[in-house]
C-alpha cells in the first residue's frame, strides 16, 4: 500500500506584497522558538520589516527541524499584515509540538538557523526549498559565547519536573541517536564509562518506556526502564538501568534487547478506544474546504482509502509520568473516507468529547450528521484504515462472532 506522511496545510501562503529580495533592508521585530528540543523538534518564528525605495512590508518565517533524521525540514513565510494568514499558518507548521514559545534575542534566533543548518548538513539532508529568501541568515557566521550557549539551551528545552521525565527524554533522545539532546540532559560528573550506548545501529522511536525505581544497597536510587522500540525492521524490548544527579542523568547502562512479536507489541499497547462515526452530508470540495481550516495544524496521513488526522495535545505533559505512551500526545484522530465517512476516535471519554465539541462548534457542523458511537478495549480504527473495508459499520460486522 502506497502510504505517505506529512504536516497538513504546509503551503507558501503569499502575502499582498512582492516578495523580499536580498537587496532589502531589514529591521528585526521578535522571534520566539518552541521549547520541545528534547522531543526531538523545535519550531521557529522571526518577524522582520523589510523594506527598499518602492514598499516596506513584513516578513514572517517560520522553520520547523527534526533533530534525528532530516535536521531543517521545513520553511514556511508569510509576507504583508496578513493576521489571520499568520495565525493559520503558525497553527500548521508549530500546532502540534505541544510546546510552549520562548522569546528571543535576533542573535539567538540566528544562530539557531545557522545551527540547524550546520546539523542538516551533517545528515546529508539537503536544506528545504526558500533559500533566496532565508538565506542571509546563513551568510554572516554566529558566534555565542558558552553562557550565551547555555541560555539558549534552556529557552528550547521545557523544565525538567521529575526524575521520570528526565529518563525518558534521555531514552528518547538516546534511541533517536541524537547525541547533542542526550548532551542536554547528562551531568557533567558523568563518566564516559558509565554512559554506554543504549540505542540500536540506527535511530529508532520509542514506542513505550515504563519505568521501575530501585534503592541500591548503597542507598542510590537507580531506575530500570523497559523500553520498546521500533526500528526501521522489527520491535525489539530493550531494558537499561539509569541513575541521575541534580536532575541530569549520572549513569546508562544497557542490561538486555531482544526482538518481539507484532502480536506482543499489540498486547503492549492495548488501550481502550472511542470511536463516534459521522456521515458527511456536503460534497467533497466543500467539506475540505472546511476541514483543511479545521485540522490547520494536525498530521496527515495518505492511505489507500482516505487520509487520516492526528490532533496533537497542546502540552507534553505525558512525559512526566512513569509510564511514556508515544500516541498519548495524541488528543484525537480523524479519518476521512472516500466514501463519505468522517470517522472520529480518542483513547478517553473525556478526549472524544473534546473532539465531539469541537466539531460541533465549527462549520463542519452543518456538513456532518452523527451515525454512530463506539467503545472498544483496544484500538480498531488503524485495523479499519488497512483493512479493504470502505464502510465502517460493514468492518465492525465482519469483526463479530455469530
Amino acid at each position: 500500500m502506497d502510504q505517505r506522511t506529512e504536516r497538513a496545510n504546509l503551503k507558501l501562503i503569499k502575502g499582498g506584497h512582492p516578495n523580499p529580495s536580498p537587496g532589502d533592508s531589514r529591521e528585526f521585530v521578535s522571534a520566539f522558538v518552541t521549547d520541545t528540543r528534547l522531543m526531538g523538534v523545535v519550531g521557529l518564528y522571526i518577524h522582520w520589516k523589510m523594506a527598499n525605495t518602492i514598499y516596506c512590508t513584513d516578513l514572517h518565517q517560520f522553520f520547523y527541524f527534526d533533530a534525528e533524521e532530516f535536521g531543517l525540514e521545513n520553511y514556511q513565510s508569510l509576507t504583508g499584515g496578513d493576521s489571520a494568514g499568520l495565525a493559520i499558518l503558525e497553527k500548521s507548521v508549530i500546532g502540534g509540538l505541544g510546546g510552549k514559545k520562548v522569546e528571543l534575542t535576533e542573535k539567538e534566533a540566528c544562530y539557531l538557523v545557522q545551527s540547524f543548518a550546520e546539523d542538516t548538513k551533517r545528515l546529508r539532508k539537503p536544506l528545504p526549498e526558500g533559500r533566496e529568501e532565508y538565506g542571509f541568515l546563513l551568510d554572516e557566521p554566529i558566534s555565542l559565547t558558552r553562557k550565551e550557549r547555555t541560555l539558549l539551551v534552556r529557552k528550547c528545552c521545557t523544565p525538567i519536573e521529575s526524575d521520570y521525565q528526565l529518563v525518558h527524554y534521555y531514552l528518547m533522545r538516546a534511541f533517536g541517536k541524537d547525541r547533542k539532546g542526550m548532551s542536554i540532559l547528562t551531568s557533567p560528573n558523568a563518566r564516559t564509562e558509565d554512559i554506554g550506548e543504549l540505542s540500536e545501529f540506527r535511530p529508532c522511536t520509542l514506542c513505550k518506556n515504563t519505568i521501575e525505581e530501585f534503592i541500591n544497597a548503597d542507598g542510590e536510587i537507580s531506575y530500570l526502564s523497559e523500553s520498546l522500540v521500533e526500528t526501521s525492521s522489527q520491535y525489539k524490548l530493550i531494558m537499561s538501568e539509569i541513575t541521575t544527579e541534580d536532575g541530569l542523568v549520572l549513569s546508562a547502562r544497557r542490561k538486555s534487547a531482544f526482538p518481539v512479536t507484532v502480536a506482543e507489541v499489540s498486547m503492549m499497547l492495548a488501550r481502550p478506544e472511542f470511536v463516534t462515526v459521522f456521515e458527511i452530508l456536503a460534497d467533497p470540495d466543500d467539506f475540505d474546504l472546511d476541514f483543511t481550516i479545521h485540522s490547520a495544524g494536525f498530521m496527515m496521513t495518505s492511505h489507500e482509502n482516505g487520509r487520516l488526522y492526528m490532533e496533537f495535545n497542546r502540552n507534553n505533559s505525558h512525559v512526566n509520568q512513569r509510564i511514556f505512551r508515544l500516541n498519548d500526545d495524541i488528543h484525537g484522530l480523524y479519518y476521512v473516507s472516500d466514501f463519505g465517512q468522517l470517522i472520529v476516535a480518542a483513547y478517553s471519554l473525556n478526549a472524544i468529547r473534546e473532539v465531539e465539541i469541537g466539531l460541533q462548534k465549527s462549520p463542519l457542523n452543518a456538513l456532518i450528521l452523527p451515525t454512530a458511537k463506539y467503545e472498544f478495549k483496544e484500538p480498531v480504527l488503524y485495523e479499519f484504515i488497512h483493512s479493504d473495508f470502505e464502510d465502517f459499520d460493514d468492518f465492525l460486522d465482519s469483526l463479530r462472532v455469530d
